[in-house]
């Protein structure tokens, strides 16, 4: 299932955190999640902490008109973004995936908080969500295969600036609901 019409953008909200739409005011309070090097310790783009690279990070996320920002609900701060994406091997399809988080909501439920209410609004719309993780970042596919999707196959997919490896995960409706039981 498919759906042309669904909301890339939706105001969502948990126990801890809220998500909304990215926008440009959220730049400052962005970077001061992002300027930590050890969040991209694991990432392709090692770099990302640094103001002038985060700049055009930010402003690529800002124009898909599909990212959110991550939202500590007891302390306001920005502690993070993410994104859907349409995967560009599978075009009627659903992604989850540009999605850091500030160390301090490492290793906890904020993860997990996070992709649930992601993942139950893309099933309002979608039977599978899709995750492509850079193969470096062994951190955020344990995260996505604890979450209970599982690894389906490796591709070269430009889903950023330049063509890479990616370890390309699914998640169906019924599997997302197994992880919960």
């Amino acid at each position: 299932m498919s759906a042309p019409d669904f909301d890339c953008q939706p105001y969502l909200c948990a126990s801890t955190l809220s998500l909304k739409p990215l926008a440009d005011s959220d730049f400052e309070g962005m970077f001061q999640a992002a300027a930590d090097p050890d969040i991209w310790g694991g990432h392709p783009a090692r770099d990302r902490y640094k103001r002038e690279v985060f700049e055009a990070y930010f402003a690529s996320l800002l124009a898909t008109k599909k990212a959110l920002t991550v939202i500590d609900i007891a302390s306001g701060d920005i502690v993070g973004t993410s994104s859907y994406y349409t995967p560009p091997d599978l075009p009627n399809s659903i992604a989850i995936g540009f999605t850091f988080l500030v160390r301090a909501k490492w290793g906890g439920n904020s993860n997990r908080e996070l992709k649930q209410l992601m993942l139950e609004h893309a099933f309002t719309a979608y039977d599978i969500v899709y995750f492509h993780i850079a193969t470096t970042n062994i951190r955020s596919q344990t995260a996505t295969m604890k979450l209970g999707a599982v690894h389906l196959y490796d591709a070269e997919l430009k889903i950023s600036a330049a063509p890479a490896l990616a370890k390309c995960y699914g998640l169906t409706h019924a599997q997302w609901k197994a992880s919960r039981g």
